[in-house]
Parts: structure tokens; sequence; C-alpha cells
């Protein structure tokens, strides 16, 4: 009994995307979403199956919220620096940029500013206030 089909070996199609003419063992298939729609398309055309478009195909457990949380409470136990502000806590965060520190002279007891800036010119340590 002899092969169902020829080899195809010489064989002509046409890219089911653009209609360019190519030998057949050059197309592949398409393949979205996993799925084989039976399309055949050259190289330039072809598209591999993206990751991206398989969201929601399976699940994902990524729980963002934890069971018993605890406040936290090193803010409030830190207690105040010699100005009277929040001091060594958690959330005791200084920021800026030029000017360093980004306080000014007028909102100094709104944005307390304890940053100072130190460079060095390979000479020395300057030091910015």
């Amino acid at each position: 009994m002899g092969n169902r089909f020829a080899s195809g070996k010489n064989a002509i199609s046409e890219c089911d995307r653009c209609g360019q003419r190519f030998k057949l063992k050059v197309l592949r298939t398409e393949i979205i979403k996993t799925k084989n729609y039976n399309l055949l398309v050259c190289p330039p055309c072809w598209d591999p199956d993206h990751p991206q478009l398989q969201l929601g195909m399976y699940p994902v457990d990524d729980p963002q919220a934890l069971r018993n949380p605890r406040p936290d409470r090193s803010y409030v136990a830190s207690g105040l620096d010699t100005l009277g502000y929040p001091g060594q806590g958690s959330r005791d965060i200084q920021w800026g940029w030029y000017p360093v520190g980004g306080a000014s002279q007028f909102d100094v007891a709104l944005t307390p500013n304890y940053l100072v800036g130190v460079t060095s010119d390979g000479t020395g340590k300057v030091t910015v206030s």
C-alpha cells in the first residue's frame, strides 16, 4: 500500500496571511492562544504564540493581603527628637534634591530638613548644608 499523500518536496503554496508564493515545506502553522487554526504562513508573517495572550486561561493565586496584620508601632514608640519631631521610626524618611533637603527657610516647620550633602573633589571632603 502506498502513501496517502505526495511528498510535496517541490510543491508551491500561498501564505494564508500575505498571499505570496512559497514552497510548501517553508510555510509554518500559525497557532493563536494555543489553538491551531490551520493557517500556513510564511516565515516573515509567522508570529510565535505569545504568552501574554494566554492571560486568564490558567488560574493564578497571588494574594495581596495578610491574614492577621499588626499595626506598625515603631513610629509612635520611637518618641520625639530634640526638635519635637518624631524620630527614628519606620516612616521617618528624609528626601530631597537640589537644594539638598528641599525645605526652604519658610517651611522648616512643615518639612524638617536634616539632610547634608557630602561630596569629594579628590583633595579633601567638602560638606554642603
